[in-house]
C-alpha cells in the first residue's frame, strides 16, 4: 500500500469504530486528561486500530498520535494521528467529529486524510496532486467580499485565560462577515474550508494532530494556511489561520490587532 492508501484504509476502519459506538459511552469510558479535556475508551480503541494498521504496512515509520504520543521509530517518515477530533461532541452524542491522519516525510506533510464517519465524507490530499472529497476534486471558495463569508472557529477551551482576547477578535470578525460557526472539530473545519463550505477558519493553541492533515487539504485545494504571523509553522505553534486566500489578510488583521502582543 502507498501512504495515501494506508491513511484511507486506517481512517475508514477507525471511523467504523467511532460510528458503531456513538451514544454508547458509559461514565467509566470517559477520563479527564486535564481540565475540560477528555479522552474516551473509544479514542484509544480507534487509535490502536490506526497505529496497528499503519505499523503493519510501515513498521519502521514514526508515530505521533494524540493519545499515545511519539514513538521512537524513524521520524524522517512519521504519521500524525488524531483518532477522534471532536471528543466532547462524541461524548455528548453530537454527530460532528472526525478521524485525521497525516503522513510526514522529511518534515513535509505529503499525504493527509480527514474522515467524517457520520456523513461518510472522506477528504484526502497528496502533495502536488490536489484535494478530493469522495473522489471529487475540491477547491476553496472564491468569495472575496467579507459580507458574504462564513467563518469557522474554535473556542480556546484548554486556554481559557485567553478568552477575553478571543471574544474581542470574534466580535471584530463577526461584525464584517455573514456568520461564524463553531463546530467542535478543527480537522473538519479545515476540510470544509478546503471544499468551499467555509471561507475561512481561525483558532489558537491547537495540537499538530488537529492541523496536519487539514493543512495539506487547504494547500492542495488552492487555499492558504499560516500562523498568526503569516509564517508556515502553524502545525506546531497551533495558532492557525486558514482561508480561501482572498480573505486571509482580513482575518490576520483582525487577529493581530488583538493578539500581536500575546504568545
Amino acid at each position: 500500500m502507498t501512504p495515501i492508501e494506508t491513511a484511507i484504509s486506517a481512517a475508514l476502519g477507525a471511523g467504523k469504530i467511532l460510528k458503531k459506538n456513538l451514544g454508547k459511552l458509559s461514565k467509566k469510558d470517559i477520563q479527564d486528561k486535564k481540565p475540560f479535556d477528555f479522552v474516551t475508551a473509544i479514542d484509544k480503541k480507534a487509535e490502536k486500530f490506526i497505529i496497528n494498521f499503519i505499523s503493519n504496512q510501515f513498521p519502521d515509520h514514526g508515530i505521533f498520535a494524540e493519545e499515545t504520543g511519539r514513538s521512537k521509530h524513524n521520524t524522517s517518515h512519521r504519521w500524525i494521528i488524531d483518532p477522534l477530533d471532536g471528543t466532547t461532541n462524541f461524548i455528548h452524542g453530537y454527530p460532528n467529529f472526525s478521524v485525521s491522519i497525516a503522513f510526514e516525510s522529511e518534515n513535509k506533510i505529503i499525504a493527509g486524510v480527514v474522515y467524517d464517519p457520520i456523513r461518510d465524507e472522506l477528504f484526502l490530499a497528496q502533495n502536488g496532486k490536489g484535494a478530493f472529497l469522495n473522489d471529487k476534486k475540491i477547491s476553496v471558495s472564491q468569495t472575496s467580499n467579507t459580507e458574504f463569508c462564513l467563518i469557522a472557529t474554535g473556542f480556546p477551551f484548554k486556554n481559557k485565560n485567553f478568552l477575553t482576547q478571543y471574544w474581542n477578535v470574534l466580535s471584530e470578525i463577526f461584525m464584517e462577515v455573514s456568520g461564524i460557526r463553531r463546530t467542535g472539530s478543527a480537522a473538519l473545519d479545515l476540510a470544509n474550508v478546503a471544499c468551499g463550505r467555509f471561507d475561512g477558519f481561525w483558532e489558537m493553541k491547537l495540537s499538530p494532530w488537529d492541523v496536519a492533515a487539514g493543512s495539506l487539504l487547504i494547500e492542495q485545494a488552492g487555499g492558504k494556511i499560516t500562523d498568526f504571523e503569516e509564517n508556515s509553522n502553524h502545525i506546531f505553534t497551533g495558532n492557525v489561520v486558514a482561508s480561501n486566500g482572498l480573505i486571509h489578510n482580513f482575518l490576520l488583521e483582525k487577529i493581530n490587532a488583538v493578539f500581536a502582543n500575546n504568545p
